[in-house]
């Protein structure tokens, strides 16, 4: 290795949560009223130097600020460019919505499981910088003795990201306004000491148009005498026919994904200034495997030797992995040593920047090390199932099939359900509350026995039921409250997967979820869920629905073994659900939802790859759903998600009934179910359950109304947007109530053919 070589370690973001969920607790306290402002910026400001400080000493060189939020990044970005005011009413208001104003827009973070809150701005929009919070993290990090690099997301990437109500305006037409607040921003992080700035373009490994093409040039070349150097930065996929543009962009670094793309490199190389600092995100931001360091080096040592001056990275930001494999305490041996997480990735990061600095013998314990758990994990028994292997191959096309067109179900179907005009129900779970996570939490620890917490659960579920009858809901749910998770409570039932107790990653705002660990084939050894669906069913005479989650839902919101493709485990997922579903047909279950909620979410960032991916996607679901009789109604769910791209993909799902998120965008996504023709029925969301503001019967009716402008009546469900899981119930209540009472107000309005009749 050259003596002149520079090697540098960067991170592009940190998990902001805490080892303890320490934000999530700060936050929901300050909304309860529990604590004020004060009490939640000192933890806030606690836990960001402890994640700075955690990173130098992990062998980090570049750390980042300004990746740390109250909420979400892109909301933060909004506040920094004046089109959210500043201030902690306001922030939360858009983000959560209040009592009088909505919640802005959220969405899926690309193609992962973190949502962001979309930024709305208008043909007037005008933007100016509010830059205190950044600087103050800035000084706060230069205090702290570390290096910092202050991270912002870039302007096209920001305005692509963006909406606009006002009707065939593409808020990149903004461009022009926002570049001058940009270059502001750069001469005051320049004034306050920053040398570099992570620049995060991710929309740059999107397929982009004409349009947003010119406007990285143009944004670009109006920061080619910044003050300060600016760190372009790609992530999620490659830059494909994006490369040219990227390189000719006027910019001292280039961060690319070397995970996702590992093909890339040879056409940056072969593309790069001289003078051009590469940053090589190496090490898998986004999965919690531990990494083939000897590959890694094979394949960069000769960059260095090229080049001499590199960084070396995560792929992405480190927010989408769990904080520290080493809380994890009650995994065997051999799983650990399959395993990193954030802390484990950046000293993966240290041992190649010591490998490249000093040469490989220096770190020869720890490249044997890794080495070794690959193999060990490549020979494992454990990994591989020949009865699972042959199933899920098996190429039968009528595994695809239900028995009669949905006309005919439908048909079938009503006659068995005899439900009226405009059913109403919910999408699965209700108020997980204190109570409920005590006693899951006593049960775990053995404070209490199985017997005792089944009673309670039972308790819980009966009163839950009734409550649903006397409101008046048509299709009934039995709550869920033996779920800690909709993927977590399955896949601890499903041989192959490996769960963490404190594997927390951030969803969104205060939301953190536990994704399983995929680390061999998967199968079902026995039913899940029959029994408490037999119990619920047997506390009402109205139709009871089953509630799974459906294979792709789990694959997406899990951490997937690498080592053979996505599609294969998710084939094997399909027919351990199949197996539930016909285990509740077989009880006497009327409706089952199989919920894909994350279908969209895996959807390939370029399109050239969407139909591969929605072709086997389609096809698992459908595996799951197909087996059961005409007269069984299958339901599936999906939230936050565009649909106008996927449709006949939906379409292809064949569900009987679809529940979806409508109520932010007040019934803009049922336009693509109407252009499609789509045939089943709907249920869209009146009810936006990620607010704590409870909707008037007026709300709820207005946007049934808009509903029935643009489908059928008769297809139409009427349910909130998704389950009611992290809501109150002092909130569920009222809004259940009113929902109801919009459903019976459209009774008495629209007119819909006879349920019994329909067809």
């Amino acid at each position: 290795m050259s003596s002149t070589s520079n090697i540098q370690v960067a991170t592009l973001g940190f998990p902001r949560i805490g080892p303890k969920r320490e934000l999530k607790a700060a936050l929901e306290s300050f909304w309860s009223g529990k604590s004020d402002a004060g009490a939640l910026i000192a933890t806030a400001r606690t836990l960001r130097s402890d994640s700075w400080q955690r990173q130098a000493s992990l062998g980090a060189d570049l750390l980042p600020v300004g990746d740390f939020a109250l909420y979400d990044q892109v909301l933060d970005t909004s506040v920094l460019l004046g089109v959210v005011p500043e201030g902690l009413d306001a922030y939360f208001a858009t983000a959560r919505g209040s009592r009088t104003q909505p919640a802005a827009e959220m969405t899926k973070w690309f193609d992962t499981n973190y949502h962001y809150i979309v930024p709305e701005l208008s043909p007037e929009q005008n933007f100016a910088l509010h830059p205190q919070g950044l600087l103050d993290a800035l000084a706060a990090a230069e205090e702290a003795g570390v290096t910092p690099r202050p991270v912002v997301i870039g302007p096209v990437t920001y305005l692509l990201l963006a909406k606009s109500h006002t009707e065939g305006f593409d808020p990149i037409r903004l461009l022009d306004r926002l570049i001058p607040v940009y270059q502001q921003l750069f001469a005051r992080l320049a004034e306050a000491g920053a040398e570099w700035v992570q620049i995060d373009e991710p929309a740059l490994v999107l397929d982009l148009s004409d349009a947003a093409r010119t406007a990285y040039r143009t944004a670009y070349a109006a920061f080619a005498d910044a003050p300060v150097k600016l760190m372009l930065t790609s992530y999620f996929g490659a830059l494909g026919d994006n490369t040219d543009l990227a390189l000719s962009l006027p910019v001292a670094g280039l961060h690319v994904d070397l995970v996702r793309a590992p093909e890339q490199l040879d056409a940056v190389l072969a593309g790069a200034r001289a003078d051009l600092l590469l940053s090589l995100g190496v090490i898998d931001g986004r999965n919690i495997w531990r990494a083939d360091l000897a590959a890694i080096l094979n394949r960069i040592e000769p960059v260095v030797a090229a080049r001499g001056s590199v960084v070396i990275a995560p792929s992405c930001s480190l927010l989408h992995s769990p904080i520290d494999l080493d809380r994890e305490t009650e995994f065997d041996d051999e799983l650990r040593s399959w395993l990193a997480f954030a802390v484990q990735k950046i000293s993966e990061l240290n041992i190649l920047a010591r490998a490249l600095r000093e040469g490989r013998e220096a770190v020869a314990a720890e490249l044997d090390a890794a080495t070794a758990a690959l193999d060990t994990r490549r020979r494992s028994p454990r990994i591989d199932r020949a009865d699972v292997r042959a199933r899920a191959s098996d190429p039968d096309p009528a595994l695809l099939r239900r028995g009669s067109e949905f006309a005919e179900r439908q048909r079938a179907q009503r006659e068995r359900l005899k439900l009226p005009a405009f059913p109403t129900t919910t999408i699965g779970s209700f108020p997980q509350t204190e109570q409920v996570r005590k006693a899951r939490a006593d049960h775990t620890a053995g404070r209490i026995d199985d017997a005792a917490y089944e009673q309670f659960l039972r308790e819980e579920t009966a009163r839950t039921v009734a409550w649903q009858e006397k409101v008046g809901l048509d299709a009934l749910v039995h709550g869920e409250f033996e779920r800690n998770d909709m993927v977590q409570y399955f896949g601890e039932q499903l041989d192959g997967f490996a769960f963490t107790r404190h594997g927390w990653v951030q969803s969104y705002g205060s939301r953190c979820v536990r994704p399983p660990i995929i680390y061999g084939d998967v199968a079902r050894p026995a039913p899940m869920t029959v029994e408490w669906w037999r119990y619920a069913q047997s506390l009402t005479a109205k139709p009871m629905k089953g509630m799974l989650t459906g294979p792709v839902t789990i694959l997406n919101w899990s951490f997937v073994r690498n080592d053979q493709p996505r599609q294969r485990t998710c084939r094997q997922i399909a027919f351990a659900i199949r197996d539930e579903v016909l285990d509740l047909e077989a009880a006497g279950a009327p409706m089952i939802q199989i919920d894909e909620a994350a279908l969209r979410e895996g959807l390939p960032l370029r399109r050239s790859e969407w139909d591969a991916y929605l072709e086997w996607a389609v096809a698992c679901f459908r595996i799951a759903a197909s087996g059961v009789a005409d007269t069984t109604q299958i339901h599936t769910h999906m939230c936050y998600s565009e649909f106008n791209d996927i449709i006949a993909a939906i379409g292809a799902m064949d569900a009987d009934v679809i529940s979806i998120e409508t109520a932010r965008s007040k019934m803009e996504l049922l336009e693509a179910f109407r252009s499609h023709g789509y045939p089943a029925e709907i249920g869209p969301g009146v009810y936006d359950i990620h607010s704590p503001r409870v909707p008037a019967v007026e709300d709820m009716t207005e946007l049934l109304e808009l509903a029935t402008k643009r489908l059928s009546p008769d297809q139409l469900w009427v349910n909130p947007d998704c389950g009611l899981k992290t809501r109150k119930w002092p909130e569920v209540e009222p809004a259940i109530v009113a929902m109801v009472e919009a459903a019976r107000r459209l009774r008495e309005t629209v007119k819909t053919p006879a349920p019994s009749n329909a067809g």
